[in-house]
């Protein structure tokens, strides 16, 4: 890791930060020597419908290399990234789209409104008999309905 500054963050980027460049390397310390302690813990953040007991399963033998991580847990990926915000940040920005084109406004999108495109989203595809272990293909630009999808 670089001790270059190319970059210098404003002072009110700087009073509004996380993790301190300490705290950074600290936490990435721990993640390379003991993967499966820190993953562990990360994972704790998450909402799992199951949680995993087999945090990481690899082998770089070729030629049966193989990297899974949280293979045995299962998650909804929609409730933790929209639905558990919703009842404390429900008017909060959840993405901020930029159009191609300059002379195009932003959208703002709070994660109730995402929250209610998704599910409309979902229930199209279930009208049309799409269900759980389906695999559905949606080409779409990077478009505000991308993430809808």
């Amino acid at each position: 890791m670089s001790e270059e500054l190319l970059f210098q963050p404003s002072a009110a980027a700087i009073a509004h930060t996380q993790t301190t460049g300490e705290q950074y390397a600290a936490q990435y310390e721990r993640s390379v020597t003991d993967p499966n302690g820190f993953w562990a813990e990360q994972a704790k953040r998450l909402d799992w419908v199951t949680f995993p007991k087999t945090i990481k399963n690899t082998t770089f033998e070729y030629p049966d290399v193989s990297i899974k991580w949280f293979e045995d847990g299962v998650l909804n990926v929609a409730a933790n990234c929209i639905d558990r915000h919703l009842a404390e940040h429900g008017d909060d920005i959840a993405i901020i789209w930029e159009p191609d084109n300059p002379d195009h406004e932003p959208e703002y999108i709070s994660y109730r409104k995402l929250h209610e495109k998704v599910c409309r989203c979902a229930n199209v595809l279930k009208s049309l008999g799409v269900k759980k272990g389906d695999r559905v293909t949606i080409y779409l630009p990077m478009i505000p309905q991308a993430a809808y999808a």
